[in-house]
């Protein structure tokens, strides 16, 4: 098996829970896909940052990124996966709202202004967090590529209607689960 069939059983043995669950949109699904499982897992965490740079691979960007919590272990997988590349990459984290102490910084690591941000997350079912942290990438002088996100719970459409592009590496089907 690859990568990407390696990664799925990870995401189907360890981050899918059924049972009643709120989501953060407010919405609610019989089950969960609970990626920090996966993304935060010492034998998963290599294959996320593998497969989300395969996926990403013709897109032109040099810093990955998102809002805290879903889209930081992303980054940093996709930071190392791609360390000993010929593209490198910086990693940053978009905080839901700026700090009231020391700098003050909404977005942590090295600045993003000027520069072309992949913006991630580990699933979206709307497409908020991830738009937040678009907004923020933007705010901050920064050119978002677009979004990639492990598993598309269904945000494509909004994320492509604010007029970017957007991939996800797994859709429900591709894991055996319905919207």
């Amino acid at each position: 098996m690859g990568d990407r069939d390696d990664l799925r059983k990870f995401i189907t043995d360890l981050a899918v829970v059924h049972g009643k669950v709120v989501l953060s949109s407010g919405a609610e699904a019989d089950w969960y896909v609970d990626l920090r499982r996966v993304t935060l897992h010492h034998a998963a965490a290599p294959l996320v940052g593998r497969v989300m740079r395969d996926l990403t691979a013709d897109w032109d960007f040099d810093v990955v990124g998102g809002l805290t919590l879903g889209a930081d272990p992303v980054s940093v997988a996709m930071l190392h996966a791609a360390a000993d590349s010929d593209r490198p990459l910086d990693a940053c984290v978009v905080r839901k709202a700026g700090k009231a102490h020391g700098l003050q910084r909404r977005i942590e690591g090295p600045d993003v202004a000027g520069r072309r941000v992949l913006a991630v997350e580990d699933t979206s079912t709307t497409g908020g967090s991830v738009l937040q942290a678009v907004e923020a990438l933007q705010q901050a002088g920064a050119e978002v590529v677009g979004v990639a996100v492990i598993v598309d719970r269904g945000a494509g459409e909004a994320v492509r209607a604010a007029g970017l592009p957007y991939r996800a590496a797994y859709t429900l089907a591709d894991l055996g689960l319905t919207a």
